[in-house]
């Protein structure tokens, strides 16, 4: 453990952050599998509509530093991908 008093804030605001992150990243698990699943089983509006909610959570993420920018933009043009290819 920190001896420090600002080693001791560091490591609170670490923490702090640690969790915030890990539900944003869960967050964008969640959306993603659902694009998946909305193109697989439905390949019309309702893969649309998730695929634009995807892309709000992902840049979201980006934005805040959870993700690097080129992986959200790698998952947001494979989600894009996928969409086309299945409502095609």
């Amino acid at each position: 453990m920190a001896n420090h008093k600002s080693a001791t804030k560091r490591a609170r605001q670490n923490e702090i952050k640690r969790i915030r992150n890990r539900s944003s990243k869960t967050r964008i698990k969640n959306v993603v599998k659902t694009v998946r699943l909305a193109a697989e089983q439905a390949p019309g509006e309702t893969a649309k509509t998730d695929l634009k909610t995807a892309k709000s959570v992902i840049d979201i993420a980006a934005k805040k530093g959870v993700i690097h920018k080129n992986t959200a933009a790698r998952k947001i043009s494979r989600l894009a991908k996928l969409v086309n290819s299945a409502s095609a």
